[in-house]
């Protein structure tokens, strides 16, 4: 063994061991962080001013018996995050027990994944309209910054657990 194939069997077992339970447990920690401090803070008028954070909008959308925009936000921005962060940890912790079921739960979480970034763009959408209209002058907020790392961090240990069950033998048929 030459000491470039020992320096990358290192590097692999250092992000096996502890690479994505950082990144799980960081994404976590991000995503509360994200959803409950404000998203963006709107100022109407030069006079009232007001903290957004995802889960105030929620709380807000049911007030207001908005129920329908109530729904889709809360699945999108707090369901699926966590179930999909939720998930793959379970697949994480159980990775050297049933090889085809956790890649087949697996394969499941990156399809839900596609759907999780659908309140980003909502979010978006509602500032870009918001400023155009000129109803609102509005700065982005932590939460924002949070919330999105959180994502980013959740896909990338996704990507990680990917590629490990890939090396732990041939795919299924």
């Amino acid at each position: 063994m030459s000491a470039l194939d020992s320096l990358s069997q290192a590097k692999t077992s250092f992000f096996q061991r502890t690479g994505v339970p950082l990144l799980l447990g960081l994404a976590f920690v991000l995503f509360a962080v994200g959803i409950f401090f404000p998203f963006f803070h709107v100022q109407k008028f030069w006079v009232f001013a007001d903290a957004v954070s995802v889960v105030g909008g929620i709380i807000i959308l049911f007030e207001e018996q908005e129920y329908f925009l109530f729904g889709v936000l809360t699945l999108f921005t707090l369901v699926f995050p966590a179930v999909k962060l939720g998930l793959l940890a379970l697949i994480w912790t159980e990775r050297s027990h049933d090889l085809q079921k956790v890649r087949r739960l697996h394969e499941r979480v990156a399809q839900l994944g596609k759907w999780s970034m659908l309140d980003v763009f909502v979010v978006a959408i509602l500032i870009v309209v918001m400023k155009s209209a000129g109803l609102a002058q509005i700065d982005v907020g932590i939460g924002v910054y949070c919330f999105t790392f959180s994502v980013v961090m959740t896909q990338t240990a996704s990507n990680w657990i990917s590629r490990l069950l890939a090396q732990r033998g041939p795919q299924p048929a």
